[in-house]
C-alpha cells in the first residue's frame, strides 16, 4: 500500500476511535447533560494541547476487539493554563470504561511516567469496576495486579479526582486515594455496585444511600466539594492545580496578589464577638486575613468544627487550619482530627506553609467519640503536626485549652506562636475546672462561684503566657494579616522534607 492509502486507513480508524461506543449511547449521555470522556478532556485542558496515548489500545479478548475503542479509558498528556498535567478519563459507553488487563496496562504506564517527570494526575472517574468475565477465573485472576505499584500513593505528584458518575472497582480507589474530590450530585462510589451487592445480600440497595454525594461529602469526607455538572467539577480541579507545584520538589506558583486584600483585615474585630461565649464562623476570619476570593475549602460539608482551606497570602499559597466556633463551640471529635490530619500530610507533601487559627475548648469528650477511637485520631493528629517541616504559625485568637492547645500548634509545636490580646489558654476551661475542683456549677448559685472563677482564670491570660515566652508575639488583631505575610518570609523554608508522603489517605 502507498503511503497516502495508509494515513488514509489511520485516520479512518482514529476517527472511529473517537466515536467511542457509538452515536446513540453519545446522544443518551448528552440529552442527561453529561459530557462524555473525550468531551471531559477537552474542557480541561487548554485548547489544542492534548496528546494521547494508547488510543490505539482494545480488549485482549479476541472476541471484542472491534468493540473496545481505546478500550474504554481514555489516557494522555496536555496544558492546563500553560502546565504540563496527565488525564486518566473513563469512557462509560465502553464495557462501562470497566478495567481490563489493557487498559491497566494504560494507567500504569501514565501513573508512572508522570511521577518520573513530575506531573500532576487527574483521574475522570465513571466506571462499572471490574471487567466480567474477563477476569473471572484463576487466569483472570493471574492477570490482576500485575503491577504492584497500582495502588500505591507516595505523593510526589499531585492527584485529583472527579466523581462524575458510577464509580466501583478502580475508580473509587483512585478517588480515595486523591488529593482532592469533587462529586457530582447523582454519582455514587462504592467498593461495588448496588446489583452485586444486592445479589450477595439479597436485599434492595439504593445507590444513594450505598455511596451518594450526602454520604461521601457528610459523613465519609471522601468528597471534598459537592457539584451540579461537569463544568463544575472541571473548573474547581483546574482551580485546586493553580494553588499547587507540579510536583514535590517544586514550590506553588505565586499569582497577583488580588484587588482589596490589604483592605479587608481592618473588619476582622467586627467580626469576632467581644463576648467569649458568643460564636462566629472561623471561615470569615480566613477571607478576612488571605488574599480577596482565593480562599478555597477543602472537605467543606465534613467534621465542621474544623476548617481545612488552601487560599493565598501576599500571593503565595497558604493552608488555613481552624477551629470553627459556629459548630459544637470549636470542639474537635474524631472527624475533625482526621480531617486536620489529612490537610496537613497534603500541605507537608507539597511545600504549602501551614497557618493555625485557634478558638476551642479541645476535643469533644464522651463515649461515643471513644467508639470513634478518639485517642488514636488525636494522636494521629498531633503525630502529623510534628512530623511537618513546612512553616507552621499558630494564632490563638480566644481560648485554646487542654491537649488541644498541643494540637494546634501550641507549646513548640509550630514554629512561631502568636495570639490576640482576647486569647485564654488553660488545661481546661474556668467553669469545669470550678466543677471539677470545687464540685460547684454556677447552677448552684453558690455565693463563693465567682471567687473560684476568678481563681481558675487569674493567669490564664495571653499576657501570662507571653510572659514565660508561652507565645512569641501578642498582636492587634488588625494586624494578623501583615504579621503572617512577615513570618512566612521569615520562617518559609519553601521545599520540606515530606516526611508523610507514604501515609495512607484515609484511616
Amino acid at each position: 500500500m502507498t503511503h497516502k492509502n495508509n494515513i488514509k486507513d489511520l485516520e479512518k480508524l482514529s476517527f472511529k476511535i473517537e466515536e467511542m461506543g457509538g452515536s446513540e449511547k453519545l446522544k443518551v449521555r448528552k440529552k442527561a447533560g453529561y459530557l462524555n470522556a473525550r468531551e471531559r478532556i477537552d474542557l480541561f485542558f487548554d485548547k489544542g494541547t492534548f496528546f494521547e496515548i494508547g488510543k490505539f489500545v482494545t480488549s485482549s479478548n479476541i472476541n471484542d476487539k472491534d468493540k473496545t475503542p481505546a478500550d474504554g479509558k481514555i489516557t494522555g498528556y496536555g496544558k492546563v493554563s500553560n502546565r504540563r498535567v496527565a488525564a486518566i478519563s473513563n469512557d462509560l459507553t465502553v464495557k462501562g470504561a470497566s478495567s481490563s488487563e489493557m487498559n491497566t496496562k494504560k494507567i500504569s504506564f501514565i501513573k508512572k511516567s508522570a511521577e518520573n517527570v513530575g506531573l500532576p494526575i487527574v483521574f475522570f472517574g465513571e466506571s462499572s469496576g471490574a471487567r466480567m468475565p474477563d477476569i473471572m477465573g484463576a487466569k483472570g485472576m493471574s492477570q490482576a495486579g500485575q503491577d504492584n505499584s497500582q495502588y500505591i500513593r507516595t505523593r510526589k505528584v499531585p492527584w485529583v479526582s472527579a466523581i462524575l458518575g458510577p464509580c466501583y472497582g478502580s475508580s473509587a480507589w483512585y478517588s480515595v486515594l486523591s488529593d482532592f474530590v469533587v462529586m457530582r450530585r447523582g454519582s455514587v462510589l462504592a467498593v461495588s455496585s448496588p446489583k452485586v451487592l444486592s445479589l450477595a445480600t439479597n436485599e434492595t440497595i439504593d445507590p444513594e444511600e450505598l455511596g451518594g454525594w450526602e454520604m461521601h461529602s457528610q459523613i465519609t469526607g471522601i468528597a471534598d466539594r459537592v457539584v451540579d455538572t461537569d463544568h463544575e467539577a472541571i473548573s474547581l480541579m483546574q482551580s485546586f492545580l493553580s494553588y499547587l507545584p507540579s510536583n514535590n520538589n517544586e514550590i506553588p506558583p505565586q499569582k497577583k496578589v488580588t484587588e482589596d486584600s490589604l483592605k479587608k483585615i481592618d473588619e476582622i474585630l467586627s467580626v469576632i464577638p467581644e463576648n467569649p461565649k458568643r460564636t462566629y464562623n472561623m471561615r470569615e476570619v480566613i477571607n478576612l486575613i488571605a488574599d480577596d476570593g482565593t480562599a478555597f475549602p477543602m472537605k467543606h460539608d465534613f467534621a465542621k468544627s474544623a476548617v481545612t482551606e488552601l487560599a493565598r497570602l501576599n500571593g503565595k499559597t497558604v493552608g488555613f487550619i481552624g477551629s470553627n466556633p459556629k459548630f459544637n463551640g470549636g470542639a474537635m471529635d474524631p472527624n475533625a482530627c482526621d480531617k486536620i490530619t489529612s490537610f496537613l500530610i497534603f500541605c507537608d507533601s507539597f511545600n504549602i506553609p501551614i497557618i493555625i487559627l485557634v478558638d476551642t475548648p479541645g476535643f469533644l469528650i464522651g463515649v461515643e467519640g471513644e467508639k470513634q477511637k478518639a485517642p488514636g485520631k488525636i494522636m494521629n493528629f498531633m503525630t502529623a503536626l510534628q512530623l511537618c517541616t513546612v512553616p507552621k504559625i499558630s494564632v490563638i485568637l480566644r481560648k485554646s485549652y487542654g491537649q488541644a492547645y498541643l494540637n494546634m500548634g501550641g507549646g513548640s509545636n509550630s514554629d512561631l506562636v502568636i495570639a490576640w490580646p482576647s486569647a485564654e489558654v488553660s488545661f481546661i476551661s474556668p467553669e469545669l475546672g470550678v466543677w471539677v475542683v470545687n464540685n460547684k456549677k454556677i447552677q448552684d448559685n453558690d455565693p463563693n462561684y465567682n471567687y473560684y472563677l476568678k481563681k481558675m482564670t487569674h493567669d490564664n491570660s495571653a499576657l501570662e503566657l507571653a510572659r514565660s515566652f508561652g507565645i512569641q508575639d501578642i498582636i492587634d488583631p488588625r494586624n494578623t494579616r501583615q504579621y503572617l505575610i512577615n513570618a512566612l518570609e521569615t520562617f518559609d523554608k519553601r521545599i520540606a522534607k515530606h516526611n508523610m508522603s507514604n501515609w495512607p489517605t484515609t484511616f
